[in-house]
């Protein structure tokens, strides 16, 4: 597969798509129902639709092939809170309110205000019941941030995403209530959280198959620790040698609180993890399926950042971030371009593929325009267009990503072009990396010295592109915040 087209922002999008069916021509007799799956740190080349040979992914696979598949889809940031942040508001990260992963102790991250007006309250403004299962990551329990407060009617799974590391947690949260698993007690493990959830998902589109929803699906697969259930494991131990096993905390007072316990195969984990994420999502479009909802149900299936490389996760060995520079964490391609499949049977062409560039923050002016609603001012660009085969979609004038961490990290891309800026807090003028991504997918080729003009266009875009945030502060520079 072309994993990309040279075809720049300002040369318009270039999208090969099959013609659609004629009976997608008719408007649905009721707003469609939106299924957004989100993976956590899935990285590019982790499907085998876009690559991946070590292990397939066929579920997934099919939902490409029964509709759109995105090949310049870029995450809201190359961590969770700020990623999610983006998606939930339609702003990049010099404008939401989360940008960084700020934990509040003992259980949850800093919340996003009141004040947002978020993608759920949207759709519950619009008429839709609305679920979160899975990670939240944007409020702990009870603060303005609690998915409650921002727009869900109903919330099951981890709050915190600290918490989120444990496959097999001593509580999940339903709505405002702490739900024991008293059989996760101590260190057994018998309640794999996943599976949990995932019997959540399957209930609330049961229950609400006769009104418009919006779900989303946060799940934790296959963030480290690294982990899969006993019967599921045992499938793929042995099988993708050397295993190089990871010693983690397996008792003691932190035990289950953050830290990550070991794994003695973490190949075979990761493998066996990502396989039930696959059998998940193909059990989601099962259901939707066999309830006759597939042609008013737009379902929607990406990842949050780039693949980790935590708890003894092997990025390199599955070549998970395919011809891309970066992981987790980055600013580079790898860590932050992520695949992105949507289906809508009689809207969106079997078999379609886009490389219109693309990003978090567009989701939310997307749905709104599906459902007939408004979206408030943001920074998003609607790919409505994209997802029906029309030629009009509008383009980005730019797209920009901070990250607070590792000395502080800084990007934008401007058509073909990609900024990025390491080390600023040290040096917030420091030195700016230039490439061309129609020439130099992986960013091997820093062409910064060539196109002074270019160089100097980007500047600008990184000094303007951002709001301060006093709880984010990004240090003292020429763009950057006062302290």
């Amino acid at each position: 597969m072309n994993l990309l087209v040279g075809c720049s922002l300002f040369l318009g999008q270039c999208t090969s798509q099959p013609t659609a069916t004629t009976e997608s021509e008719s408007e649905p007799a009721s707003p469609p129902n939106i299924i957004y799956i989100l993976a956590d740190d899935l990285g590019y080349g982790d499907l085998s639709c876009y690559g991946q040979t070590k292990f397939s992914t066929p579920h997934i696979d099919r939902l490409a092939s029964q509709g759109i598949q995105f090949t310049q889809h870029y995450s809201g940031n190359t961590v969770c809170a700020p990623s999610r942040s983006a998606l939930m508001t339609g702003l990049h990260t010099g404008h939401t309110p989360i940008r960084g992963n700020k934990e509040v102790m003992p259980e949850g991250q800093h919340p996003l205000p009141d004040s947002i007006f978020t993608l759920a309250e949207m759709f519950q403004e619009a008429g839709y019941t609305t679920g979160a299962f899975g990670k939240w990551g944007l409020g702990y329990p009870g603060s303005e941030g609690d998915p409650n407060q921002q727009g869900f009617d109903e919330f099951y799974g981890y709050n915190c995403q600290r918490y989120g590391h444990h496959y097999y947690p001593r509580h999940l949260w339903h709505n405002q209530d702490s739900i024991p698993l008293e059989v996760n007690q101590g260190k057994n493990k018998v309640a794999y959280a996943p599976s949990l959830i995932h019997e959540k998902v399957l209930d609330f589109i049961k229950q609400n198959q006769s009104e418009p929803f919006f779900l989303y699906v946060p799940s934790v697969i296959p963030h480290a620790e690294l982990v899969a259930p006993p019967e599921l494991m045992a499938q793929y131990q042995g099988k993708y040698p050397p295993e190089t096993p990871y010693e983690g905390v397996d008792d003691g007072e932190n035990y289950r609180t953050g830290p990550y316990e070991s794994q003695q195969e973490p190949h075979a984990a990761f493998v066996a993890m990502v396989s039930l994420l696959d059998q998940q999502v193909g059990e989601i479009v099962a259901m939707v399926d066999s309830l006759g909802l597939a042609d008013n149900t737009l379902i929607v299936f990406t990842s949050d950042n780039g693949p980790h490389q935590e708890g003894g996760a092997d990025p390199d060995y599955f070549d998970s971030n395919g011809p891309l520079r970066g992981y987790k964490r980055d600013l580079y391609e790898g860590g932050i371009r992520v695949p992105m499949i949507a289906r809508w049977p009689g809207k969106i062409a079997p078999g379609s593929e886009s490389d219109h560039v693309s990003a978090f923050w567009d989701v939310y002016p997307t749905v709104a325009e599906l459902v007939n609603s408004e979206a408030p001012e943001g920074d998003g660009v609607s790919f409505a267009p994209t997802l029906t085969g029309e030629s009009n979609q509008p383009e980005h004038e730019y797209l920009y990503w901070e990250f607070h961490e590792r000395g502080g990290r800084l990007a934008a891309r401007q058509g073909k072009w990609k900024a990025v800026r390491y080390d600023v807090l040290e040096d917030p003028d420091g030195p700016l990396e230039l490439y061309n991504l129609s020439e130099d997918i992986g960013e091997e080729n820093n062409v910064a010295a060539e196109h002074p003009e270019v160089v100097a266009e980007m500047e600008e875009i990184l000094r303007n592109a951002r709001t301060p945030s006093e709880v984010f502060a990004f240090g003292q520079g020429t763009y950057l915040d006062a302290q």
